[in-house]
């Protein structure tokens, strides 16, 4: 104690700590491996085995000045100076008290602290009864802290064995893969250069064949020339064997044709005296058959398809070639210019046909001089009418006969 009554400013020594303060001293500011190099090699003998009889020896040989006590003092100076020079700035005991609490919450400096504290000039009595008891709770908590980790401890250890067979599998199951995609490396490498040498003969073998050829066509000039004149004689050979066979086709057809009006005018010529008693020649009898459409082809597009029996049947009476096309319901347009030049007369009904088959039917029959009659009206009786009227006049060449009020059908 100085004049003034306070405690001086020299830090207490560790043999002159309070008897309460060895065991937590030396059980918390030193680990147990660091106390039992430090007394072996002041005492120069082997420490006590156990772990708590080497704690109970360092606490009854701290609580005098002797060789191990000295050596451990210089130890925790060593190790905690940094907080010993941290706890110098509190210059009285409530500060230090405030700064002790800091440091126990905070957790990670608790030994430092503790020996800072105990040693501090300005620590007295209560201050350190309430720093032991801290640490003494403390210790209970860790306690109680490390058996959970214990346990913890135990269920990682078990996961991490767990994970180390499965990695274990995984790289087996790796090298295994990568000694297969080595192999398969090394067969493609294998295989790639096989195919080059390969390649590399086949080019050669080509430079071969070219040079040959060119040598071969060198030795025979004007071969280009003989190979494109053998090529255009065999496709005119190939068209002609075609034109042959459409030929014989036609023939055939033109006959059945001629067989089929000599049948026609037959059976005209045996109708006719019947047809001149009957009383209503108009309504009942059939069409006379009219020169103008013997032997033509007459084309009628349009109308409904139950009438393309009877529209097939009036034409055939007079002598003529039936034709027929939807107008564009069913039949395609290509099908109307082939049908339209194999037309000798075309007959439109208007009334039952598109657009674009209306002014295909007009615009063939102005350029080709064909005649074409439209029937507004899609009946029987109308067609009967028109091949009336065409047999009795004759045939207006290279011109377009149209009905008197026929106009361009509406949309379908």
């Amino acid at each position: 104690m100085n004049v003034s009554g306070l405690p001086g400013s020299r830090r207490r020594r560790l043999w002159e700590l309070d008897s309460m303060a060895f065991c937590p001293v030396i059980g918390v500011c030193l680990p147990i491996e660091t106390l039992r190099g430090l007394v072996e090699k002041v005492l120069r003998a082997p420490a006590p085995a156990s772990d708590y009889e080497l704690h109970c020896c360092t606490i009854n040989e701290c609580k005098q000045r002797t060789p191990v006590a000295e050596r451990l003092h210089k130890e925790l100076e060593s190790r905690y100076a940094l907080s010993v020079r941290q706890a110098a700035a509190c210059k009285s005991t409530q500060a230090l008290a405030q700064w002790w609490a800091l440091q126990r919450r905070a957790g990670d400096q608790l030994p430092g602290a503790l020996w800072a504290v105990l040693t501090h000039p300005r620590c007295d009595t209560p201050c350190a009864e309430g720093v032991l008891a801290d640490v003494h709770m403390l210790q209970h908590q860790v306690g109680a802290a490390q058996r959970v980790d214990l346990k913890r401890h135990a269920e990682l250890q078990e996961q991490h064995a767990a994970l180390q067979r499965e990695s274990a599998l995984l790289q087996e199951r790796c090298a295994q893969a990568l000694r297969e995609k080595t192999a398969c490396i090394e067969r493609q490498g294998a295989e790639l250069v096989r195919l080059r040498a390969e390649l590399l003969g086949r080019d050669t073998l080509v430079a071969s064949l070219c040079e040959q050829l060119k040598a071969l066509e060198d030795a025979v000039p004007g071969l280009k020339a003989r190979l494109e004149q053998a090529h255009q004689i065999t496709a005119q050979l190939a068209r002609i064997q075609e034109l042959e066979r459409q030929a014989r086709h036609w023939q055939q057809r033109a006959a059945d044709l001629q067989r089929r009006c000599e049948l026609q005018e037959q059976r005209l010529a045996q109708a006719a005296p019947a047809a001149g008693v009957r009383a209503n020649p108009a309504a009942e009898a059939p069409v006379e058959p009219a020169t103008p459409l013997r032997d033509k082809a007459v084309l009628c597009v349009g109308g409904r398809s139950a009438s393309v029996p009877v529209y097939r049947k009036l034409i055939e009476r007079t002598g003529g070639r039936f034709l027929h096309h939807d107008g564009g319901e069913e039949d395609s347009p290509a099908q109307l210019d082939v049908n339209l030049a194999a037309a000798d007369l075309v007959i439109c009904q208007t009334g039952c046909i598109s657009h674009d088959a209306y002014w295909r039917v007009k615009d063939h029959c102005k350029r080709h001089g064909k005649q074409c009659v439209f029937v507004e009206k899609p009946s029987a009786a109308s067609l009967e009418r028109e091949l009336r009227t065409i047999g009795q006049a004759r045939p207006l060449p290279a011109a377009c006969t149209a009905q008197a009020g026929a106009e361009a059908p509406a949309s379908r």
